[in-house]
């Protein structure tokens, strides 16, 4: 079976420099020409369901996709971006850093919970069965909508591949996943640490 990993398109929080995680923006401008290619790059990968985030930066990534590719979307709160951010989430950089600046030290290490927060191993977790639900639920082609975070936690907590450098906006992997082995096929605008 084969599952495309895919992070949503650029969002107002991105342009307006806020600390996403679990806050709830729309898709700018780019991000909505950013989702449009993707849509023309993915179309044709023969997807027959989408598993997407509740969150609304992925729910429109996924619906342009799914009409594109006419196919069906599956929203699964387990892929929600982490709450990594507690009281910061949906400030600017800025004023976090003014009003903040001992939690926003603290997030240096992602490790590290700030209060009001999900933890690193809760989200882990969390993305470990979203990951599993998907897998059972994909007959031969399948794609997930979701978050950075989550590409990161499939990479280095799911698949043991070490690190991601760089997550770009509208980023994509292709899994093809067979029982317990798994090959990474194409990917498109994300870094790898070698």
């Amino acid at each position: 079976m084969k599952v495309f990993f895919i992070r949503h398109g650029e969002t107002t929080g991105d342009v307006e420099d806020r600390y996403g995680g679990a806050y709830d923006d729309e898709l700018s401008p780019k991000g909505l020409e950013q989702v449009s290619s993707l849509c023309e790059e993915l179309k044709e990968k023969g997807i027959e369901t989408i598993f997407r985030s509740p969150l609304l930066r992925a729910k429109k990534t996924a619906q342009s996709l799914a009409d594109a590719s006419e196919c069906s979307v599956v929203e699964v709160d387990d892929l929600r971006e982490r709450n990594q951010y507690g009281p910061l989430t949906g400030m600017t950089k800025q004023e976090a850093r003014e009003k903040h600046p001992d939690l926003v030290k603290q997030l240096k290490n992602h490790l590290n919970t700030l209060p009001n927060a999900e933890s690193y191993q809760d989200a882990s977790e969390r993305t470990t069965r979203a990951y599993h639900q998907v897998l059972e639920k994909t007959n031969k082609c399948s794609a997930v909508v979701w978050h950075g975070g989550g590409m990161r936690v499939l990479f280095r907590d799911i698949l043991k591949l070490g690190e991601l450098k760089g997550i770009g906006d509208c980023s994509w992997v292709e899994l093809n996943v067979d029982g317990d082995q798994f090959e990474i096929g194409q990917s498109v605008r994300v870094e790898r640490e070698d």
